[in-house]
């Protein structure tokens, strides 16, 4: 598969901070790429040596084949960029921003159809300080794609956004990439990588801790299946643990975890406290996510 991206040994310094500690990487063409991490981690800075936005100290960047910082013109035609502190000024309807960022390039898509693929054939009118949030980064994405670019670039797309657009613009990513696009993104939240990218790199301190597809980190984990439940009865531990596949247990008040890898792990909890007659509720499986792996990977919890 061809390689839409290509970097080595990228560096970039802010004084004596190292942002970008030599990080190397390639993103095929077709694919979703993520890169994770807690704000502060250098993946905005990443994507900005990428885009040709900043110019790195040290290390080779090739985008579609071309040199960000020598073929910029170039490739500026051939990309598609959100930013994440991207705005517009307030009064500026929704067509006037379609059209002045459509002047810039000598091949544009067709407004309107950009509008229905947005979700935004009814705002066309509206300027953008009345448009939601949600609103306003399907905008965005919008003026990223009138140029029809080969590669787009999101960076932390659904930040501020509640759960119901959040999801929303997921199912937009895919809906783009699914037009052939290959798209690159930043995210600090663990979810939207495990359900949007085909592979994912952790970075942190400017290093990539681990590159690979969601699977193959959570799978390299090794974690554990936890089963959580409510009980407001006394609970022999003892007995839990001779159940096969449990490999430990902790209670604190109500709330049981159980720890294990048995594939019938439930049913064989689930038949045991009824065989022991004991009232449970709330119960759930909670499968090892993105977020374990940056834990045992950091030693430390996502931060804001």
């Amino acid at each position: 598969m061809a390689k839409a991206i290509e970097v080595v040994g990228l560096y970039k310094y802010y004084g004596e901070v190292k942002a970008v500690d030599g990080v190397s990487f390639t993103v095929e063409e077709g694919e979703i790429f993520g890169l994770v991490g807690p704000n502060g981690a250098g993946k905005t800075t990443t994507i900005e040596c990428v885009e040709g936005l900043r110019r790195p100290d040290k290390g080779y960047i090739r985008v579609l084949g071309l040199d960000p910082q020598r073929d910029g013109y170039k490739l500026r035609e051939k990309i598609g960029v959100q930013l994440q502190e991207a705005s517009l000024p307030e009064r500026m309807k929704v067509w006037e921003a379609l059209d002045l960022f459509g002047s810039f390039y000598p091949h544009r898509l067709d407004s309107q159809k950009l509008l229905e693929q947005m979700g935004l054939v009814d705002k066309g009118t509206t300027p953008f300080e009345k448009l939601s949030g949600g609103q306003k980064q399907r905008l965005l994405i919008a003026l990223a794609l009138i140029n029809d670019p080969e590669l787009l670039f999101l960076d932390e797309l659904t930040t501020g956004l509640d759960p119901h657009a959040r999801r929303a613009m997921w199912d937009l990513v895919r809906e783009i990439r699914n037009k052939g696009k290959t798209i690159f993104l930043t995210t600090h939240y663990m979810e939207e990588a495990e359900r949007l990218c085909d592979r994912v790199a952790i970075m942190d301190h400017g290093r990539f801790l681990a590159l690979d597809t969601p699977e193959n980190l959570i799978r390299s984990l090794g974690a554990e299946t936890r089963v959580v439940f409510n009980l407001d009865q006394a609970l022999d531990e003892n007995k839990l643990l001779q159940i096969d596949g449990v490999s430990r247990v902790e209670k604190s008040g109500e709330k049981v975890i159980v720890y294990g890898r048995s594939a019938k792990l439930v049913s064989h909890i689930v038949s045991f406290l009824e065989e022991e007659r004991l009232r449970f509720s709330h119960l759930r499986l909670e499968q090892p996510c993105l977020e374990d792996v940056f834990l045992a990977l950091t030693g430390r919890e996502i931060r804001d």
